[in-house]
């Protein structure tokens, strides 16, 4: 199982980032989808859930309203619109799989919102 973030980058605050998690190793269409993120001062941050087969996506209020989650079932991509960044926004941010095999996570991508 391999998961690989990127798209993080530094953005000034109401900026806009994409970020892309390229699956591989399990079956990625059957599988439920999360992007979390990490802080040295918050920790861990559950961010947004997606379902499969076009079920619900579900969203922390943090980011409600402002990130969009959405996946290619075709490219084994999970994506993360992130729209009028803040400050607060800044931090690793990773994709996480709960599969048959185990849980599984990346190595994340760094995003900073900074003027």
């Amino acid at each position: 199982v391999q998961l690989v973030e990127s798209g993080g980058g530094l953005v000034q605050p109401g900026g806009s980032l994409r970020l892309s998690c390229a699956a591989s190793g399990f079956p990625f269409s059957a599988e439920y989808m999360y992007w979390v993120r990490q802080t040295p001062g918050k920790g861990l941050e559950w961010l947004s859930t997606i379902t499969t087969a076009g079920g619900p996506t579900l969203y922390s209020d943090s980011v409600k309203g402002r990130f969009t989650t959405s996946r290619d079932d075709a490219k084994n991509t999970l994506y993360l619109q992130m729209n009028n960044l803040e400050p607060d926004d800044t931090a690793n941010y990773f994709c996480a799989a709960l599969t048959d095999l185990g849980p599984y996570r990346g190595q994340g991508t760094q995003v900073t919102v900074s003027s």
